[in-house]
């Protein structure tokens, strides 16, 4: 004889047996498994390369700068036709300038554009000194000073520039030039 307490007891057995293979392979909430880890990589610097890469064709491209800005040097610059004692004065700071133009941050083309657009509007109004600040080319890195050599070759193509040289400290230094044009 089958006992009402035994069929219960097998009903509990069979749902309990159910319930485990259900769950088979679930893990508590409590005990995260551990994420599996990548491998470890080695790391690399990731402009090693193409700063390699930008030296060797720089050197090998020739200097297209002038060596002298390399160093922070002055610029100075003049037209046969310019007498020693205008050059004098215009290293001396000693013309009003009458324009300024700031390229800080743009790009050498967009700088290029912008100087002989400044030259031109100058020149249309009969501007005789302008100061033109370039920067130093601190950010530059390893190609030095790029705006500068950028001014410093566009100023020498324009046939108005009859002189051009480094500005005292006061307005700039090394990081701007005084530019004497044609009148």
């Amino acid at each position: 004889m089958i006992s009402p307490g035994d069929d219960k007891a097998d009903e509990e057995n069979d749902e309990a047996r159910l319930f485990r293979q259900a769950v088979r392979g679930v893990r508590q909430l409590g005990s995260p498994a551990p994420a599996p880890r990548p491998p470890k990589v080695r790391p690399r610097a990731r402009f090693t390369r193409a700063d390699r890469e930008a030296v060797l064709r720089e050197s090998l491209a020739g200097a297209s700068a002038d060596p002298a800005l390399a160093g922070g040097e002055e610029l100075i610059f003049h037209r046969p036709q310019v007498q020693p004692g205008v050059l004098r004065r215009l290293r001396r700071g000693e013309y009003r300038v009458q324009r300024e133009i700031d390229l800080h941050g743009l790009t050498v083309a967009e700088a290029k554009h912008a100087l002989r657009q400044f030259l031109i509007d100058a020149l249309e109004h009969e501007v005789r000194c302008v100061r033109i600040i370039h920067g130093k080319g601190l950010r530059s890195g390893h190609r030095g000073p790029v705006l500068k050599a950028a001014v410093n070759a566009v100023l020498r193509r324009t046939g108005a520039v009859l002189a051009y040289v480094s500005a005292r400290e006061v307005d700039g230094g090394t990081g701007a030039v005084y530019v004497l044009l044609s009148g």
